[in-house]
């Protein structure tokens, strides 16, 4: 299996709205459902030539199976939000997410030189705290009713990694 990041384009329009309108992969994302063809490709045409973030498409083999990306790339504070979303059910629960991190982070650090990459998840949403973790985010805080999304108050936790960090979680997994 071999897993690849590319940029996104307009031919990965359909799936993302695809993706992002069905319930086993909402509900934890914060979009304003349904996701439509029309408003999602005057998006990516506000974006496709910004350089203050990086929307990709995770591949297996070739074939695409969700989104990852950095969002704010702050050159100034040499830091990142970083967000994924796997889309196809067949790629979940077989290590795609966490070697799309894994790359996606390779990216932020090596070749853009960040120092700091964080994001943030809700507290119910202990499959991706799970994965985070486990990619070597370390949980730095609550941030209390964060959100309101459908007139609900979303508590969300923030998670970091610092370069240094990861350099080290890399050079051990090497050792091992």
């Amino acid at each position: 299996m071999q897993i690849s990041i590319r940029k996104f384009c307009k031919d990965d329009i359909e799936n993302k709205v695809k993706w992002i309108n069905d319930p086993q992969n909402n509900t934890y994302l914060h979009y304003d459902l349904p996701l439509e063809y029309e408003k999602t490709a005057i998006w990516f045409e506000n974006i496709k030539n910004r350089n203050d973030r990086y929307d990709g498409v995770i591949l297996v083999d070739g074939v695409a199976v969700g989104l990852i990306g950095l969002l704010q790339i702050d050159r100034k504070n040499s830091k990142a939000e970083i967000y994924i979303a796997l889309g196809e059910q067949s790629a979940k629960g077989k290590g795609v997410a966490k070697k799309a991190l894994q790359l996606m982070l390779e990216y932020a650090f090596a070749t853009l030189g960040l120092n700091k990459i964080y994001l943030c998840t809700e507290v119910n949403n202990l499959v991706a705290q799970a994965l985070f973790e486990k990619s070597g985010f370390k949980r730095e805080g609550l941030l209390k009713e964060d959100l309101i999304y459908n007139n609900r108050k979303v508590d969300r936790y923030f998670y970091g990694l610092t370069a240094e960090e990861f350099t080290v979680q890399t050079n051990n997994n090497r050792a091992n």
